[in-house]
């Protein structure tokens, strides 16, 4: 398709601190017994603040985001049944029926966009809430219409929605994108985070063990999972036990609350640990997309530093790449082995980094989008806040590449080509942007 370019390039040069890389292959390792007692003490609490925000409001007016999303949709009749069915029918011998959530999202959209022009079955879910502008999700909502993907308007916290659809569609996989993103935005609304994070995913999951057959499950976990870890680059067998953000943590619940599905009821699931993807059609509360339009608009641009002068660096990774690790996650996912909420046999259950391999400060990003816009940059050094973001991420992708066959091949600068060439044909020069 033609909006989802792929420009083969060379990886960025940058790199961080290089340590051994860790070949071991165990998924789910615990480092010590403090660490498992403290972890398990947070998913308690997790446990009861999920109960709390999904019990009634005292206030009927209430606008907490976490409650009015499963009272503002409707769905169901045979014109939508139909609408549902013709969107998840596979067009290809050997495709896969995928339900994919959070489908008006940034990956979301890139990803059913790929699985549609393979011929699988693509149905999409999403609550076009406005955690960012609707109107860029409505927008991706039209693209996908155009190449014949349906998005129902719900929320993953329906369970009577999420019955019906597996009702109507025996889906084969189910691609869980759907979340509360952002590190800072937990700090003014952490309910959010629990209500989609973990709840979201535990009813997405209630459902699916009860599905006949069972779907193999993908799911986005994050690079954020690895928080205060000190070793780069980041191993799927290094410590994950000190998130820095509520965001992070509620990602670790997820890995935890799918290893309890996977030894229970036999779900098959892999998780994906996204390392910063960027690019066209991205989120608007990611650094290089607001940079992007504070330059346009002639604004200073925060450049971080971490104590003593130290670099903030961060591994972007295209969106292109990261469909291609989402698709490769799907193509390689086992069958489910439970059947009617009952485990029959051992379960596959994964994990894996998709990242770029190379670390780019961001000072070197404001310095690529200053060429690329042709625009001097303003810029205001300040000292990293200790707001849940962390100094560097790093992604080592060894086990992705034997597994997966993953292989990045887009640079920094290729890729924000690319996204600024999208952002100012989408925001007409920045005029939109700037209304």
């Amino acid at each position: 398709m033609s909006h989802l370019d792929d420009i083969p390039s060379t990886p960025g040069k940058f790199k961080m601190e290089k340590s051994p890389f860790i070949h071991n292959r165990l998924r789910w390792h615990w480092q010590s017994s403090p660490a498992k007692l403290s972890f398990w003490s947070f998913i308690f609490l997790a446990v009861i603040l999920i109960f709390f925000f999904r019990s009634p409001s005292s206030n009927p007016n209430s606008q907490d985001p976490s409650r009015r999303s499963l009272r503002t949709y409707n769905w169901g009749g045979p014109a939508w049944e139909k609408r549902v069915r013709s969107s998840a029918r596979v067009r290809s011998r050997n495709g896969f029926s995928v339900l994919v959530t959070g489908a008006a999202g940034f990956v979301g959209t890139h990803v059913s966009a790929a699985l549609k022009k393979r011929g699988d079955g693509v149905l999409g879910l999403d609550n076009f809430n406005d955690y960012y502008d609707p109107s860029l999700k409505r927008a991706r909502q039209a693209l996908l219409e155009r190449s014949g993907v349906f998005i129902v308007e719900g929320d993953i916290n329906d369970s009577a929605l999420l019955r019906k659809l597996f009702e109507v569609v025996a889906f084969t996989h189910v691609m869980h994108l759907a979340a509360q993103a952002g590190v800072r935005y937990a700090m003014e609304n952490p309910g959010s985070y629990v209500h989609s994070n973990i709840a979201g995913f535990v009813s997405l999951l209630e459902v699916c063990k009860s599905a006949n057959p069972q779907p193999a499950i993908v799911w986005a976990s994050s690079s954020s999972v690895y928080g205060l870890n000190s070793k780069v680059p980041f191993s799927e067998s290094d410590r994950t036990d000190q998130p820095a953000s509520l965001y992070a943590a509620t990602k670790k619940a997820g890995e935890e609350i799918a290893h309890t599905y996977n030894h229970i009821y036999g779900l098959s699931l892999t998780g994906l640990r996204f390392f910063t993807v960027y690019g066209p059609w991205g989120r608007p509360d990611m650094a290089y997309f607001f940079f992007t339009r504070d330059i346009l608009k002639g604004k200073s641009i925060p450049i971080f530093e971490a104590a003593n002068h130290g670099t903030v660096a961060r591994d972007f990774t295209y969106i292109d790449d990261i469909v291609k690790g989402c698709l490769a996650a799907l193509d390689t996912a086992k069958k489910s082995t439970g059947s009617g909420g009952k485990k029959k046999g051992p379960a596959q259950l994964r994990v894996y980094n998709l990242g770029n391999t190379s670390p780019v400060p961001v000072s070197e990003l404001v310095r690529i989008l200053e060429r690329l816009l042709k625009i001097k940059v303003k810029r205001n050094i300040m000292k990293l806040p200790r707001n849940g973001d962390v100094q560097f991420t790093h992604a080592n992708i060894s086990l992705a590449q034997r597994e997966l066959g993953y292989k990045p091949t887009t640079d920094l600068q290729a890729g924000l080509k690319k996204f600024v060439r999208w952002y100012l044909r989408f925001y007409s020069d920045g005029k939109r942007a700037a209304e």
